[in-house]
């Protein structure tokens, strides 16, 4: 069996390689841990911009809720105008009809009276 021995310069090549080794890992591990933090810091980025918005929209939910009770308010403030409105259309229309029931009840008095001025008087 032959052995092998391992010179100095030969063990100085492989101790030069093995650390350029981890030296290029450490360096490519390093990079992707840069990377990962990049992401990681845009998302939180975002995430803080997102919550921002989503504030804004809260105030102007909470600003529409208010002005939609308002209206509410107010319509139904409306609300007695338009029954009075709508009792005041019924009198209308049952003053119409009892104009038209006059008119008709006139005009029968007014052919009746021209009727007897027409009529010729009996002589005795």
């Amino acid at each position: 069996m032959a052995e092998k021995v391992v010179t100095q310069e030969q063990h100085d090549e492989l101790t030069e390689a093995l650390n350029d080794l981890f030296s290029n890992v450490s360096t490519m591990i390093k990079g992707d841990l840069q990377g990962t933090n990049n992401i990681l810091k845009l998302l939180e980025n975002m995430n803080l911009k997102v919550a921002e918005e989503y504030t804004g929209f809260g105030d102007v939910a909470s600003g529409l809720r208010v002005f939609v009770e308002r209206l509410k308010a107010k319509s139904e403030n409306f609300d007695e105008y338009v029954r009075q409105i709508d009792a005041i259309e019924q009198q209308v229309t049952d003053l119409e009809a009892v104009v038209s029931m006059l008119d008709k009840y006139v005009s029968l008095l007014e052919s009746k009276v021209q009727s007897v001025y027409k009529m010729p008087t009996s002589s005795p």
